[in-house]
């Protein structure tokens, strides 16, 4: 064993918990349109890829690693590793700059890809490896490209992924250029948030292909109709991931809290960038009944990217930057 193996009896632990968290996965029903992904997320051990993460503790963060000299705090490490929620693995100045996905929204995300046999794919965002490494074991790693902006990243995803087993392409790049080198692409995925979708992106697909995003604190999901014409709606979930390096959200006007409906206002206010004032957003959100992230799309162009309220043509539409 190398010397980042678990201990034989922590093996044991990693093996049930990742049984358990792929029970949990399914009864979310992640993954009920295409349970080919069960045995995915079955095959690949997330410990490989997150070893260490920062837990909240007091005023501050606990750094949890697999190198601990304190087996306990080894166990808890493994735990919180198989636990299903986000992982913070790097912060700069305080701020998160990487983390690892909830892992049951990282298998609905991958069940909406509707990926196929022989699909090319393009990952935006490479965090841990792990993302990359479910879709090398379904798909292989030839199909699979993964890109992110920051050496330090691309670096040890390479290394996580190889401990497993899997080796897909890793490109150090600005991930809104994509990867034209290894296109053309059937689908792509993004793993950070984004404020608008990269014309490139398009333009690096296959007519038909599908891009899954998160955008404005949801997931839109677009159709490729050509190099310059792509078209969707958002899934019906929240949706909250790091920034796109290189790029900020854009801030939102403070909105006056009302019970069950401030975080579908705020989803409204930042997929407009705040050209709606909070005023004019609950006003048009009363008047529409209420919609939910489900009714609003994208539309993209050659020249012009925009949102929409029901339709691409409705008056109720906002230019993406």
């Amino acid at each position: 064993m190398s010397a980042h193996a678990l201990d034989k009896d922590l093996d044991a632990v990693a093996a049930a918990a990742r049984a358990e968290l792929v029970r949990e996965i399914g009864l979310s029903g992640a993954w009920d349109t295409d349970p080919r992904w069960r045995p995915v997320f079955e095959a690949v051990p997330r410990h490989l890829f997150v070893p260490y993460y920062y837990a909240a503790a007091g005023d501050g963060n606990e750094r949890l690693w697999r190198d601990s000299p304190d087996p306990h705090t080894r166990e808890r490490w493994l735990r919180g590793v198989y636990a299903d929620v986000p992982l913070a693995t790097r912060l700069r100045d305080g701020e998160l700059v990487s983390s690892s996905s909830q892992p049951s929204l990282m298998a609905r995300m991958l069940t909406e890809l509707r990926v196929t046999d022989g699909d090319r794919v393009l990952e935006i965002g490479a965090g841990t490896g792990y993302n990359a490494a479910l879709l090398a074991e379904r798909l292989g790693d030839d199909q699979v490209t993964t890109v992110d902006l920051e050496p330090e990243i691309t670096d040890s995803a390479r290394t996580h992924l190889a401990a497993a087993g899997h080796h897909p392409t890793v490109i150090t790049a600005d991930g809104t250029r994509g990867a034209p080198e290894h296109a053309p692409y059937d689908r792509i995925i993004a793993t950070c948030a984004l404020t608008t979708i990269p014309r490139a992106w398009p333009a690096q697909c296959t007519p038909g292909a599908r891009i899954l995003a998160p955008l404005a604190t949801g997931l839109i999901a677009l159709t490729v109709r050509d190099a310059t014409h792509a078209e969707g709606t958002f899934l019906n979930t929240a949706a909250y991931f790091v920034p796109l390096r290189g790029t900020e959200p854009p801030e939102s006007p403070e909105i006056p809290h009302r019970p069950g409906d401030h975080e579908l206002l705020r989803f409204l206010l930042t997929l407009t960038h705040g050209t709606l004032d909070p005023g004019n957003a609950r006003a048009l959100w009363e008047e529409e009944g209420r919609p939910g992230r489900e009714r609003y799309g994208v539309t993209i162009t050659d020249d012009h990217t925009w949102a929409w309220l029901d339709d691409p043509e409705s008056p109720h539409t906002w230019p993406l930057r």
